[in-house]
């Protein structure tokens, strides 16, 4: 695993615009695992790639500080995901960290699942919820100099385009590749691809997956 992952980063390095761990699949590995996470991200660093990770944190103050040094201090200029649902000054921490270390934090607006109807779809007298999330973000990023990013799925047709409309930031787009969602041309929005950059033909082979993601960067820019 820790040989096709660096040998992935390594033969992407100039093709992609970053790395996007998932915190999960490392932490199901118990301290292996969080060393291989720690040691790929700072291969992707001297590789000079920005690294994002996929923690979806959300918590109290006091604990939500401690994630963003975990991740955001300890890397400097690196990225975190975190949930919006405890309220605002459980991202304040986060977002502090990022404007101190040059980093950013892309919070959950619009997710990429099926479920996210469930909630984020929940009307306020706003709208539904996740806009009123992004509202929020809109003012957010303008108080922590443009810090706060927002996770917008590509699987939902027009959500993208609706989101664009109202905040300005960058855009998390995940569900491309293995989820079946569109890319498309829109700016300031990231696409994370996982299963089909990693496993193309659900095989771990590291000349498949740079095939993968120039065809997928060819695609983007046709």
């Amino acid at each position: 695993m820790r040989a096709h992952l660096l040998g992935v980063v390594e033969a992407l390095a100039g093709v992609v615009g970053g790395v996007k761990p998932n915190l999960a699949f490392f932490e199901a590995l118990g301290t292996e695992g969080m060393a291989l996470l720690f040691e790929l991200a700072a291969f992707a660093r001297e590789k000079g790639l920005p690294v994002l990770f996929d923690a979806k944190r959300g918590d109290v103050p006091s604990t939500a500080r401690a994630y963003a040094e975990a991740y955001l201090a300890r890397f400097p200029g690196a990225a975190i995901t975190a949930s919006p649902l405890l309220g605002r000054d459980a991202l304040v921490p986060f977002l502090e960290a990022a404007r101190a270390h040059g980093g950013m934090v892309f919070v959950l607006a619009r997710t990429s699942n099926p479920g996210a109807r469930d909630y984020l779809e929940l009307k306020t007298e706003r709208g539904p919820l996740w806009r009123a999330i992004l509202e929020d973000l809109e003012a957010l990023n303008a108080e922590y100099g443009g810090r706060a990013g927002a996770v917008v799925g590509a699987t939902h047709e027009g959500a993208l385009e609706a989101a664009r409309g109202v905040f300005s930031g960058w855009i998390l787009a995940p569900g491309v590749g293995a989820q079946g969602g569109r890319l498309r041309p829109l700016e300031r929005v990231i696409y994370p691809v996982s299963r089909a950059l990693l496993y193309p033909e659900g095989r771990a082979d590291v000349e498949a997956s740079l095939a993968a993601a120039r065809g997928l960067l060819a695609k983007l820019t046709d």
